[in-house]
């Protein structure tokens, strides 16, 4: 059995790939394959999804898909379209599913009967991987083909769930249904959301994962980590990813460009002491801010030093990272009121819209920010939606 090689191997969790692979070749035996997957694609051995596939008799791996970032991961930044390539290892064509298209065309799917997803999310609603499987969702559907989701964790866990839910017209490549902030779902448990509660309704089929349970972090499952995409190096990336993420839609820098995204942020008008010790004063748990330097390599203020902080997770079952990044705009926004900017449109293809609401999904946060509204005036605002997406949540948790 499956479960008894993991256990001789010292695995504690069997990946959706690793099970299909092994134990469900009945769902893609003698089937045209094609594979959506990026570098982190990979088993516990490190083998990569493609070539694992493609090594099995009888499975057809016929195309691949790449997400944002690029198939390799080598793509940097927001609305850097990403071309279609040829896969070294496996010869076969790569189409860019972050090009002039979204979602893989009528002619991409010429040769496949089967559309399997493999892709590692982050837990954070802003974050494209899991709207490219939705949108191979609804392709598959118009076009009667098959769609199986290898499931993979939640690297920060699936218990906690935080933030605002999405509205209606805030739709985005970062946000198409109404999810809060931190979900706490995996990408297959998602996918079977979209399928079922919203509506998708293609034929899918989740090969769950083995031996996960919703407390495990990342690193408690002996999965090997790379990163998902460029900016995301790091579990400590990852945890407070769904509070400073929201810094993309303002001009202070959320770390890109250094080796610590997401966990060092600030600007160059930024006083590092002043700005960590308001932040501090707070009193917000699991985590500290240790005033700090920085010099951005690219993206926001590349070249210039920006004074900021460090964001330090000290206790992460205790960190409210939405309401901690949110912290840090209002913080900034509080002090540097005629040094701060929102981010300028577009952001991920939306001319229309403050990206800064694009980001929360509602333009409720940044009126409250630029109001004065407390921190706790914030998270009453969603505590209704949140304890609502709860009870819907639980019809679709897998595990």
């Amino acid at each position: 059995m499956l479960e008894e090689k993991a256990l001789k191997l010292g695995r504690k969790v069997i990946l959706g790939i690793e099970k299909l692979c092994e134990e469900r070749l009945d769902l893609i035996k003698g089937a045209r394959v094609g594979l959506v997957c990026n570098q982190a694609s990979v088993d516990h051995e490190l083998r990569h999804s493609a070539d694992v596939l493609k090594s099995v008799e009888g499975v057809h791996l016929n195309v691949l898909f790449g997400p944002q970032h690029g198939i390799r991961g080598d793509v940097q930044d927001n609305m850097v379209e990403t071309p279609h390539t040829k896969d070294v290892e496996t010869g076969l064509t790569v189409y860019s599913l972050y090009s002039e298209t979204r979602e893989p065309t009528e002619e991409m799917l010429r040769d496949v009967d089967v559309i399997v997803c493999d892709l590692q999310d982050v837990g954070c609603r802003i974050y494209t991987f899991v709207y490219t499987i939705a949108n191979c969702m609804r392709v598959a559907r118009r076009l009667g083909k098959r769609v199986i989701v290898c499931d993979r964790p939640n690297p920060i866990g699936g218990v906690a769930v935080e933030g605002n839910l999405l509205e209606a017209g805030f739709e985005s490549f970062v946000g198409q249904f109404p999810l809060p902030t931190r979900h706490g779902m995996t990408a297959g448990e998602l996918s079977k959301m979209f399928n079922e509660h919203w509506g998708i309704g293609c034929d899918l089929e989740i090969v769950k994962m083995e031996g996960w349970s919703r407390e495990l972090w990342f690193e408690e499952t002996e999965i090997p980590w790379v990163l998902p995409s460029p900016n995301m190096p790091t579990l400590d990336s990852a945890t407070i990813f769904p509070g400073t993420v929201h810094l993309e839609g303002t001009q202070v820098s959320e770390g890109r460009g250094t080796t610590r995204p997401f966990e060092l942020v600030g600007a160059p008008y930024i006083e590092a002491g002043v700005c960590a010790r308001k932040l501090e004063a707070i009193g917000l748990p699991g985590v500290r801010f240790r005033p700090t330097n920085f010099l951005p390599t690219f993206q926001k203020h590349a070249g210039v030093t920006c004074g900021g902080v460090q964001i330090h997770v000290l206790e992460r079952l205790e960190l409210r990272p939405v309401i901690t990044g949110l912290a840090v705009v209002k913080t900034v926004f509080d002090l540097y009121g005629e040094h701060f900017r929102w981010k300028e449109p577009p952001y991920e293809y939306v001319f229309d819209k403050n990206p800064f609401d694009v980001i929360c999904g509602t333009d409720r946060i940044r009126g409250a920010i630029e109001r004065g509204d407390s921190l706790e005036d914030l998270e009453r605002s969603w505590s209704v939606e949140l304890t609502e997406f709860e009870s819907i949540r639980r019809r679709y948790l897998l595990y």
